[in-house]
């Protein structure tokens, strides 16, 4: 990792002739959700489970509401996923004349659990002898079919959105033209993106040497949860490296230094009232070369939830609109979806 304010030298771009994710060090994205519905609906449109003379199928894709993304950071592929899916089925003893009918729910298919522990709900639409005896095959016999498919769709989603996220380096592409992959690219405004800064004229920063145009933004946002969980989980170095989704360091005293998102967020704590305020000194490692703003976290513990307001004063002013959507995705939203501290906001 880079020394606190110097850059890393594996991302200057003369490593690789075309300048694109250097080592592979860039954390770079796909999104694979559009693809992930359409091949979930596919693998369970009209899917059968049949075993001893006994038929069910899902008759209904009723709901596939969720997300999931392809991520390449240093080399290592990392695959995050989320979704909530509902579907009808009906099923058939032998000599049955009328099919009985239920649904199947699986209310959270996630990275963070084995397949083998992926809940599958089985409900029925009526209470007959019938509709009982198929639930409880669905139960003992469908939910292995069913999580077969989702491990099906799992596969085909690390095979298919593995291809182009690692880039070759330098010595294999040297003699080389190369493209960039369809689909690839450093996240959008991201903390994580790397961008040409050019310093803009307007306040004097004697620091610095040249003029820095600045400004302040304010994120305000509430948590369900205490004070203290969510002062801890911005804190705390394994709490910070679970929302951030990737190793970071930390030392939450006054003057201790944090680097987070592969140290391209970096500064120190000014000041810490445990449950209360964070006060940072904070940069962005594209700023001008010592350029630091200051970051005021307020806490207030309501009688149901935490209201938190993030006031940060010295912003470069053509990074305004990209540093206010990256304290809301990549901090607040994250927090919340890592946590469970609220609705994951899109």
């Amino acid at each position: 990792m880079a020394k606190w304010g110097e850059g890393d030298p594996r991302w200057i771009v003369e490593e690789r002739p075309d300048a694109k994710n250097v080592n592979n060090w860039h954390w770079t994205e796909k999104n694979a959700t559009p693809w992930s519905k359409d091949r979930i609906r596919k693998l369970f449109t009209d899917f059968e489970i049949k075993d001893n003379n006994i038929e069910c199928k899902i008759t209904e894709i009723e709901k596939v509401d969720g997300e999931a993304t392809a991520n390449n950071r240093k080399g290592r592929l990392i695959f995050f996923y989320e979704w909530i899916i509902s579907m009808k089925w009906t099923g058939l003893l032998p000599g049955q004349e009328k099919p009985s009918e239920g649904k199947i729910n699986v209310p959270n298919l996630s990275e963070e659990n084995d397949l083998d522990d992926v809940q599958i709900e089985i409900t029925i639409s009526e209470t007959t002898d019938e509709s009982h005896k198929l639930k409880q095959f669905m139960y003992n016999v469908g939910r292995d079919h069913i999580r077969k498919q989702l491990g099906v769709y799992l596969k085909e989603l690390r095979e298919e959105f593995s291809k182009g996220l690692i880039l070759p380096k330098k010595d294999d592409i040297i003699n080389q033209n190369t493209t960039r992959p369809d689909g690839v690219a450093n996240i959008s405004n991201a903390f994580n993106k790397k961008i040409n800064m050019q310093p803009i004229v307007s306040v004097d920063d004697k620091s610095l040497g040249c003029k820095v145009a600045v400004t302040t933004i304010q994120v305000f946002e509430s948590f369900q949860c205490r004070a203290n969980e969510i002062y801890d989980a911005w804190t705390k170095p394994e709490m910070v490296s679970a929302f951030t989704r990737g190793p970071c360091k930390l030392e939450a005293n006054r003057g201790g230094i944090f680097e987070l998102f592969g140290g391209n967020i970096h500064g120190k704590f000014e000041e810490l009232v445990p449950n209360r305020k964070i006060v940072q000194s904070w940069r962005y490692n594209q700023w001008p070369s010592g350029h630091f703003s200051h970051v005021v976290i307020d806490f207030e513990e309501k009688g149901d939830h935490t209201e938190v307001k993030i006031t940060q004063t010295g912003v470069p002013e053509n990074e305004k609109d990209a540093t206010y959507k990256n304290w809301k995705g990549y901090y607040i939203n994250s927090t919340k979806q890592t946590f469970g501290f609220g609705s994951f906001l899109m």
